[in-house]
């Protein structure tokens, strides 16, 4: 999963990137606020976990210049505000949850793969289809139960066409969601990566085909 964090207090926003990287997500990290709402108008996330009191532009004016562009990637409010007013100002601004701080880490990643799953139209962390299983918590993909022992960047796909079945994608938008922006894209390690998650899938109900000239597509066979 792409992810921007938007966060001022470093220490937070260290941990925060460190846990969500070590779960295989690409996560990247801007501390000011105006910085980010430019950020937002010009790159595609597939969440947003954003800190209200920020400077240059509170976290309430990002979530509404966001919402005013018709733009609803999924949002997570961080607020350390208690009071129920300002989680209803939030709420109306156009967030899809909130989390008071302190938290426990496990509790705001269990509330991404919720967001991330109701954007994809999921409504449990377990994809099934025949003898193969993927479980979105455990980062683990299973064939007749034997682990298909992927890697972080094969997770990543797997997860981004699980997302989009029957939708081409292009090598481009594969990379700008497997890659953060500190990072250097690489299509030739994107096309390394892809033959190796198919190489994985074979035998599964689950196939990534090439559409020569535009890019791939993923569907599944619910025949076999």
């Amino acid at each position: 999963m792409r992810i921007l964090l938007i966060e001022d207090n470093q220490d937070l926003a260290e941990t925060i990137l460190e846990r969500f990287k070590a779960e295989g997500h690409a996560i990247d990290h801007e501390v000011n606020g105006e910085v980010a709402n430019d950020l937002l108008r010009f790159s595609q996330f597939e969440l947003v976990i954003l800190d209200v009191n920020l400077p240059g532009k509170s976290g309430f004016d990002v979530l509404r210049s966001l919402r005013a562009r018709n733009d609803d990637t999924p949002v997570l409010l961080l607020t350390a505000r208690s009071e129920v007013s300002d989680r209803v100002t939030g709420l109306d601004a156009g967030a899809d949850d909130y989390l008071l701080k302190p938290f426990d880490f496990r509790e705001l990643l269990a509330r991404c793969r919720v967001l991330a799953r109701r954007k994809s139209g999921n409504a449990k962390n377990e994809f099934r289809i025949g003898e193969l299983a993927y479980d979105s918590a455990s980062k683990r993909a299973t064939l007749a139960g034997r682990d298909l022992e992927l890697r972080n960047r094969e997770v990543q796909l797997f997860e981004l066409f699980l997302s989009n079945l029957d939708r081409v994608l292009t090598k481009e938008e594969l990379a700008d969601h497997i890659y953060t922006f500190d990072e250097a894209p690489s299509l030739n390690a994107v096309e390394q990566s892809l033959t190796r998650l198919r190489k994985k899938l074979g035998g599964t109900p689950f196939h990534i085909k090439t559409i020569r000239g535009l890019g791939y597509i993923a569907h599944v066979d619910e025949d076999i």
